[in-house]
């Protein structure tokens, strides 16, 4: 896979086929030659899936800032009164 291919990927379809590379490369069945392709079609996945969390992080930040700064609060579960 070359980085325009991968670049094009959602972060769920590179996350798994980095998932299935890594899998591969565990089972202990591939060769070296392989292993070599594999790691580097790896390094390219994750840095296209770093991306996609970044953009996400970045995207949230500016929807808090549209927001007026409102976070995100934490889910507190209401208790029972018995």
């Amino acid at each position: 896979m070359d980085a325009k291919t991968a670049s094009k990927l959602t972060f769920e379809a590179a996350l798994a086929e980095l998932e299935r590379i890594v899998d591969s490369m565990e089972s202990g069945e591939v060769p070296l030659a392989d292993l070599l392709a594999r790691f580097e079609e790896g390094g390219k996945l994750l840095k296209v899936c770093e991306a996609r969390l970044k953009d996400a992080e970045m995207k949230i930040e500016q929807l808090k800032k549209q927001n007026g700064g409102l976070g995100l609060a934490a889910f507190v579960p209401e208790k029972d009164s018995e």
